[in-house]
């Protein structure tokens, strides 16, 4: 019996594997089920399918010739007698969960020519005390393992694992790593080992170079990590909070450095420093010795139930030994024996130890629910019918409700420890009527939430992309770029970034990798000339004049307009673009042009097709040449000298070309449309040098009215402010008309005409203000308003009277100050 003691990555379990095939037939218990299924296949290629067999709780291979039994040490069939037996980690006998089971191994379990413990040095002193016979081998650690102290999470080295003792620490710091490193494979115990095996194969095919778990990691698993960070000191052990020891520091940072590759261990900065003397410890791997270890009584009494609990409390024959109290199956066992109906049941000595059985199914979940109790005693009570198995029926649908691979990461692995509890009752083949069925069933099912759990971890801690372009870069050599005919920019088929115009905007996540951003920017380089013959070609439906006065090409703002020499010639100015030079720039801006020029006469074509029916010089072409300067909409005093100029024949021709001249105003007719009101309202917020105001709806003639907003911005718009309303300009001119009409009459009354024609009480109320209209009080009428023209003066006169420096009365400034003038 040989005692391979020493610390982490010592080949001690190398050595075990070696040892067990030069025998002719062994067993090894490994602690966990992911190290039992890794050296499984190892063997498996070495010695062959037939020659292995897998046994674990939830899984079990057992080929009719199998020599070899790779196990999880809580799933040893100890009545199998073989030549070579081991216990893997055998210091774990001191844990408070599962000790009692790795102590029963050291007393009871042997092989029939060799027997092997591995494990700590930490236990040498109690095994010399309990197995005296062993005889010892101390193997040194193949790397040396140092202490760097604190760093920051975000300036942790490459290939780093991040132990947390939770699984939302776990997951907030994988996020952080994600949005600052690209991403992180995550390791915890309550994943199935499907997803841990997934997660790990990811970070050891470079996908991610760092790694955030649980201590679950300080348990053999083999991966290629250099750094090891605690970003806690401490940790719930299932009873109470208390900070890690030595050892249990010792075990996990010893994941880092394998081989002969030297690794090192050290905190996040929030965890603070380890003490010196743990320092010392961990470094030259010396720990204080186990003091105790777990244990429990195996030889268990089946006549009652009051008397296995008994027997399960028995004391132990050592003082080195320390009763196990909580375990999962003795408490679920305690919590059956208080229900009456299955106290009834189990009388005995076949229903008891069928009973214990049962209490032994685990809650992969960890907690021991009520929920889990009372699926015990559902299926205790079920087997202990007539027909001794589950019902298929029943089966099913406990099963079937647990295949469903939606949900989020919490919900997925609450499933998933859910079906492994049924993988685990799928494999007693004498409960089920088609065990090896429900085995495939419910493995089918575990493999699919697991796989969809891994696809949650990935889209939640990783991103893909920077993921490969950091395996790329790692690799070296040069990056493939492109621009794809979308204006995505690929770096080896990964976005970086999209193509805007010309102008390149990267992802904010590429921002520290330079030569990703340099392959990038080459390959959007390389573009510029044939993306220059695309623009010259392409449609002027692939531009849009915004808004804002920005052009856009293919959606994407590549020039600015701004002042020019006049309101219908604004000037083009390309935005910045670092792809761009001179030349590049005066293409885009000619091309431009030609967009612009077609875009103001499709909305402004009434206006512009003015100048083409007057001659080059004269009255007319002065009138034309104020209405384009003022975008369409004149005061008619501004105009008075230039119509008295113009005779009958040019007036038809302007009339037919679409010039409206109003009691108030001249207007062009076709530039009234809700486009060409927009084109106008730009136009005007360009040679204002101010953001365009907000717009009436489109076809509406009446509009609330801003004070703080000039009265030629309304006008350029095409209407006319009056008070706190402004009036679409032919709006305006036909209730003009009409209360000129009425006027002339004499006074009159506010008509339900005139009503509809300003588009309501208040609306008119301002615009016969604006109209120059008295209110006269009618007491003989019963107070009801009527309104009298005042005599207006022709517009030469009204020029001379707005130039006095005050006004006659109060009411005249009134009366200014509400039309706008």
């Amino acid at each position: 019996m040989t005692a391979v003691l020493g610390p982490t990555n010592t080949g001690k379990t190398f050595l075990a594997v070696e040892r067990m095939l030069g025998h002719s037939s062994g067993m090894i218990g490994f602690p966990l089920r992911l190290l039992a299924r890794e050296n499984y296949d190892r063997i498996v290629a070495l010695k062959g399918a037939r020659a292995v067999a897998l046994v674990t709780g939830e899984e079990k291979i057992v080929p009719p010739s199998a020599r070899y039994f790779v196990c999880t040490v809580e799933s040893m069939p100890l009545d199998r007698r073989v030549s070579f037996l081991a216990i893997d980690e055998v210091q774990l006998a001191a844990d408070p969960e599962r000790g009692h089971i790795f102590t029963d191994r050291l007393l009871h379990a042997r092989g029939l020519e060799e027997t092997m413990f591995l494990g700590a040095d930490t236990i040498r002193p109690l095994l010399r005390r309990l197995v005296p016979e062993a005889r010892y081998e101390s193997r040194p650690r193949f790397s040396t393992l140092t202490y760097t102290g604190p760093k920051k999470l975000t300036r942790l080295p490459r290939r780093s694992a991040v132990v947390a003792f939770s699984a939302a620490d776990v997951y907030a710091m994988a996020e952080l790593i994600r949005r600052q490193r690209g991403g992180a494979a995550v390791v915890l115990g309550a994943l199935s080992p499907r997803t841990r095996n997934a997660q790990v194969a990811m970070y050891q095919a470079g996908e991610v170079d760092y790694l955030v778990a649980t201590d679950a990691i300080g348990m053999g698993l083999n991966m290629d990590v250099d750094h090891v960070a605690f970003a806690e000191l401490a940790k719930f052990d299932g009873r109470r909070p208390r900070r890690l020891t030595a050892a249990e520091i010792g075990q996990i940072a010893g994941r880092a450095g394998r081989h002969m590759n030297d690794g090192s261990f050290g905190t996040t900065a929030d965890a603070g420093e380890i003490a010196p003397e743990t320092v010392e410890g961990v470094e030259n791997h010396r720990f204080e010795a186990l003091t105790n270890l777990y244990w429990r009584n195996r030889d268990l009494s089946f006549r009652s139930v009051e008397g296995l609990l008994r027997d399960l409390d028995a004391r132990p024959p050592d003082r080195a030994l320390i009763r196990m109290r909580d375990a999962d199956d003795h408490l679920a066992l305690a919590a059956l024996a208080r229900d009456p109906e299955i106290l009834k049941l189990a009388q005995g000595p076949a229903a008891v130890r069928l009973l214990w059985e049962v209490s032994q199914i685990p809650d992969f979940r960890k907690i021991l629910t009520e929920a889990h109790t009372r699926l015990l005693a559902q299926v205790f009570r079920h087997l202990m019918r007539p027909a001794g198995v589950l019902p298929e029926e029943w089966v099913a649908r406990q099963v079937e409700r647990l295949n469903d691979d939606q949900g989020d990461i919490d919900t997925l692995t609450q499933r998933i420890s859910h079906i492994r509890t049924w993988t685990y009752i799928a494999h007693r083949g004498d409960w089920l009527t088609d065990s090896g069925g429900w085995q495939d069933r419910a493995r089918a099912i575990e493999d699919r939430l697991s796989d969809a759990l891994h696809d949650r971890l990935m889209q939640r801690f990783v991103d893909r992309r920077q993921a490969v372009l950091q395996r790329r870069l790692k690799e070296g050599g040069p990056l493939l770029a492109a621009v794809t005919r979308e204006d995505d920019v690929v770096v080896e088929g990964q976005f970086v970034g999209r193509l805007e115009g010309f102008r390149f905007a990267p992802e904010a996540a590429d921002a520290e990798a330079r030569a990703v951003l340099a392959a990038a920017r080459r390959a959007v380089a390389e573009t510029l000339p044939s993306r220059l013959r695309s623009l010259e070609e392409e449609p002027d439906s692939a531009f849009a004049l915004n808004r804002d006065g920005k052009l856009s090409w293919r959606g994407a703002p590549v020039a600015r307009l701004s002042a020019g020499p006049s309101a219908l010639q604004p000037k083009i100015e390309p935005l910045p673009a670092e792809f761009l030079e001179a030349a590049g720039r005066e293409q885009l801006r000619l091309r431009l042009e030609r967009f612009l020029a077609a875009e103001l006469r499709r909305d402004l074509g009434a206006l512009m097709r003015l100048a083409d029916g007057v001659e080059e010089t004269g009255a007319g072409r002065g009138l034309v040449y104020r209405l384009q300067e003022s975008l369409g909409t004149l005061r008619r005093e501004d105009a008075e000298d230039l119509l008295g100029a113009i005779d009958r024949t040019m007036r038809r021709r302007l009339t037919k070309l679409g010039l409206r001249i109003g009691r108030e105003h001249l207007w062009v007719s076709g530039a009234l449309s809700p486009a060409a009101v927009r084109t106008r309202a730009l136009l005007w917020s360009l040679q204002a040098q101010q953001p365009a105001p907000d717009l009436p709806k489109a076809g509406r003639k009446l509009m609330p009215a801003q004070p703080l907003l000039p009265a030629d911005f309304y006008r350029a718009i095409g209407y006319r402010r009056a008070g706190a309303h402004a009036f679409r300009v032919d709006a305006y001119e036909a209730l003009a008309e009409a209360v000129h009409g009425l006027g002339r009459q004499g006074p009159f009354a506010a008509t339900a005409q005139l009503k509809s024609l300003a588009g309501g009480g208040a609306p008119l109320a301002s615009a016969l203000v604006a109209l120059g209209a008295r209110a006269e009080p009618q007491p003989e009428t019963g107070g009801i308003t009527h309104y009298r023209l005042r005599p207006r003066p022709f517009p030469d006169q009204r020029r001379r009277k707005g130039a006095r420096n005050r006004p006659e009365s109060p009411f005249a400034a009134l009366s200014g100050l509400w039309s706008g003038r």
